[in-house]
């Protein structure tokens, strides 16, 4: 069983990472909504939230390793001053109605989400190996605050300014950053060694071929992908269906719940039925999705589906975030870790772009559709990945 320090850094970090998400939640929310406002080519309306996902992907890499070099706890809290910077920037944009300082503003709230992707990561380097998969899953967990908190911010904050809507919303953001620079300061994470340090493990390409780097990879980008490509258009399409501000943030909240809340019993269903179970649960999670999107354009549709793309996103995300952790040692963590999230929010930028594009020129349906053959995609990668794992594990058996 893990000490009762380790209770206590998986504690903070949840909490940093309820913090995180609910602010995230609120970019991509508000996001999509003032660049409607704001830019004059309307099909650029989701460039804001694609702005936060390409600054993420951009730092994932710089990231994981200015932390190897100085610490997750000191990452953590120089990420977070960056963040205070970019939201103070979205806000002056809003203020002024600069599309594109709105824009610039968010790459840098990309900035600081590309730290806060390593809350989970950190997580793991505290526990023993056993209580990994529960370490990942219960700071992931911590999202589920902002199932609530997160839309209920953007619409209760949209008017307290009455002259520049959603401008609040980003001062709260602010605000929230700060906290989370004063929570990490007591976050306990040991720093690698000298010799650590020193030794850099495998080639990355050699690490990248393997077929469980694959599969994490693989089901972590598409599972990332396709929720972005949908929760980002679903604001959008709601209010073009005559559905209001209030009815989108309700169906967001559900979304959110159901990305954040199955976080704290899926580390015990992958200990109970193993990641493949679990990982391909969540690939027919995705399509029940697009099903639900479908089949109507009411409220109920759209909740549905939102609720059913989180569930599934989380048991691939999170499946795949706890099969990396077998695939690398301590020394090779942080390349390994730095290369499966650039990959996984290269491909979400691109999904978020894509997915203003798409609705504005073709419609709800299609952005759905286009879903489908990457579901299928992750569908074959993990199956594929079972019969390996069971031939490595009959050889060994026999061995």
């Amino acid at each position: 069983m893990p000490s009762h320090p380790q209770y206590r850094n998986v504690t903070l970090l949840a909490i940093c990472q309820a913090i995180f998400v609910c602010g995230q939640t609120t970019l991509f929310f508000v996001g999509s909504l003032i660049g409607y406002e704001l830019a004059h080519d309307k099909a650029l309306a989701t460039l804001p939230v694609s702005a936060v996902i390409l600054g993420t992907a951009l730092m994932t890499i710089p990231a994981s390793l200015v932390m190897r070099r100085v610490g997750r706890r000191a990452g953590f809290m120089g990420a977070a001053l960056i963040g205070l910077i970019g939201l103070l920037a979205c806000a002056l944009a809003l203020y002024s109605s600069l599309f594109w300082l709105l824009c610039m503003g968010a790459l840098v709230v990309g900035f600081y989400n590309a730290f806060c992707q390593y809350y989970r990561f950190a997580a793991a380097d505290v526990v023993t190996p056993a209580f990994r998969p529960k370490a990942i899953s219960l700071v992931m967990a911590g999202g589920i605050v902002a199932g609530v908190v997160g839309p209920t911010l953007a619409t209760e904050s949209q008017d307290l300014i009455p002259s520049y809507p959603f401008l609040a919303s980003y001062l709260v953001l602010a605000a929230m950053s700060v906290s989370v620079f004063i929570l990490v300061f007591f976050v306990r994470i040991p720093r690698l060694s000298d010799a650590e340090l020193k030794d850099t493990g495998r080639p990355l390409r050699q690490i990248m071929m393997q077929p469980k780097f694959i599969t994490a990879v693989g089901s972590s980008m598409i599972g990332y992908g396709i929720m972005v490509l949908l929760m980002t258009a679903t604001p959008l399409a709601m209010l073009a269906c005559n559905h209001t501000v209030a009815d989108a943030g309700f169906v967001i909240q559900w979304h959110v719940v159901g990305m954040f809340a199955p976080s704290f019993f899926t580390g015990h269903l992958i200990a109970r039925f193993g990641l493949i179970t679990i990982m391909l649960t969540g690939a027919v999670l995705l399509l029940g999705s697009v099903a639900s999107a479908l089949m109507g354009i009411e409220v109920w549709h759209f909740m549905v589906a939102m609720f059913l793309v989180g569930i599934g996103w989380n048991f691939l995300f999170i499946g795949g975030s706890t099969l990396l952790t077998e695939v690398h040692s301590n020394a090779e963590r942080a390349k390994v870790q730095a290369a499966h999230d650039f990959l996984v929010f290269a491909t979400t930028a691109g999904g978020s772009f894509l997915s203003g594009q798409l609705l504005y020129r073709l419609g709800w349906e299609q952005v759905n559709l286009m879903a489908l053959p990457f579901i299928v995609a992750a569908t074959l990668l993990v199956i594929w990945y079972a019969f390996i794992r069971r031939a490595e594990e009959q050889a060994i058996s026999t061995g």
